[in-house]
């Protein structure tokens, strides 16, 4: 096991490397890390980031001004708080819940069988590339009611918005050209909103054209801002997370054997995937005082970054934790989509991630088609696996061999 020393730092090529190998000498060693170069502070035990996620007095969402508002072209949900977030959240949610969950999983099942088509036959696929990243921004995208013949211009722009924000030490340069393709993203949303407003249909961008929040409706920018930032989270997390599910179930041949046997299991495969390795890795928060946090003094105006992975694999909060257990006793998949969810990828508190329900749609969804039409599912021989990201984390690829199934899709 690696030693956590004063050499030790979180933005390291070795760290990058596997960031999993240093979580338990953080939280045994240096529960508060600090990362000098970005003047910043690492939270990794579950209860520590529980607080820091919900003590919303002492840790608040405002570096977001900083981190997130100008490429999201205005202020986004986890910046609000009081009434305006609680109507402009509601907002979102009815447009991934209800009658509206119901459309979007029939379009999901849609978009995932023409997307799977052509590879079927050939019994090999990247899961990211060739299908978990463009079903994700398709799927959003008919959320949105946008055009998908624009999928790739809209994925370059998108891919800028989410650089910046999950950014931890970008050059000048990096920032400029994050910035200039959201300046471009916005651009072409303009004519959308104005058109939507004109006229105005189902679509989730019609819903906030049309909403109000104290008897005024929404300015341009606000619905800007929260296009943007249900296109950030619901495009990042995605592919990420279904590929991840197919590999540690193809990692533990049992596993998948039982989710075969019995698809009830496949909800509690995708929370166990959510706690083992969490998409989004770091959650930034800023100290409104000084605090004292495991046992060490955070000052006033302090950035300080949650490591959801770490926490997630917290003996104190899971037993076992860095084994992959569906049916594991301590994480319950009815709660693990809800506010009362034990692990914490979704985050927790009065800014935890609205499109929860929706995720587990999707990836439900989606997972539920590919095992029917993929038999006798293994890795590709000799294509090195790897992860990337620091901030949000997932493969580079999955390349995955399989024996095609007889049966094709079937319209829901």
């Amino acid at each position: 096991m690696p030693q956590v020393n004063a050499r030790f730092s979180v933005l390291s090529e070795d760290f990058a490397a596997d960031p999993y190998r240093y979580f338990s000498r953080l939280r045994e060693q240096d529960a508060i890390h600090y990362e000098s170069a970005i003047d910043s502070y690492f939270v990794s035990r579950h209860r520590d980031v529980k607080r820091v996620l919900t003590d919303h007095e002492v840790f608040s969402t405002e570096m977001l001004q900083v981190r997130a508002e100008p490429v999201m072209r205005g202020p986004v949900l986890a910046q609000m708080t009081g009434a305006e977030h609680t109507a402009k959240r509601k907002i979102v949610v009815r447009g991934f819940t209800g009658q509206a969950l119901e459309d979007q999983i029939r379009a999901i099942h849609a978009n995932a069988a023409e997307l799977v088509a052509p590879f079927l036959s050939r019994g090999r696929i990247d899961l990211v590339n060739d299908f978990g990243r463009p079903l994700a921004i398709d799927v959003t995208l008919d959320v949105l009611g946008l055009d998908k013949k624009d999928r790739r211009q809209i994925a370059d722009w998108l891919g800028g918005v989410a650089e910046f924000v999950t950014g931890i030490d970008l050059t000048a340069e990096q920032r400029r050209r994050c910035l200039h393709r959201a300046e471009r993203l916005e651009a072409y949303l303009a004519p959308v909103i104005d058109e939507r407003r004109r006229r105005p249909g189902g679509d989730l961008i019609s819903k906030l054209c049309t909403a109000e929040f104290d008897g005024i409706a929404m300015s341009d920018r606000e619905v800007t801002a929260l296009v943007i930032n249900v296109l950030v989270a619901a495009v990042e997390p995605a592919d990420k997370t279904l590929a991840l599910l197919f590999k540690h179930l193809i990692d533990h041949p049992d596993q998948l054997a039982q989710v075969r046997r019995d698809p009830a299991l496949l909800p509690a495969a995708i929370a166990e995937t959510l706690r083992y390795t969490p998409p989004v890795q770091l959650i930034p928060r800023r100290t409104e005082r000084d605090v004292v946090l495991a046992g060490s003094t955070v000052p006033a105006g302090a950035t300080v970054f949650c490591m959801i992975g770490a926490a997630n694999r917290d003996p104190a909060a899971f037993a076992s934790p860095d084994a992959f257990d569906i049916h594991r006793a301590d994480l319950g998949t009815a709660r693990s989509f809800t506010a009362a969810a034990r692990h914490l990828a979704f985050g927790t508190g009065l800014h935890q991630c609205v499109g929860a329900a929706f995720a587990r749609a999707e990836i439900e969804t989606v997972a539920e088609m590919l095992l029917s039409l993929f038999d006798e599912i293994r890795h590709t021989p000799g294509v090195r696996y790897r992860e990337t990201g620091l901030y949000t984390r997932g493969p580079a690829s999955l390349w995955i061999d399989f024996t095609p199934a007889r049966t094709v899709p079937v319209p829901l």
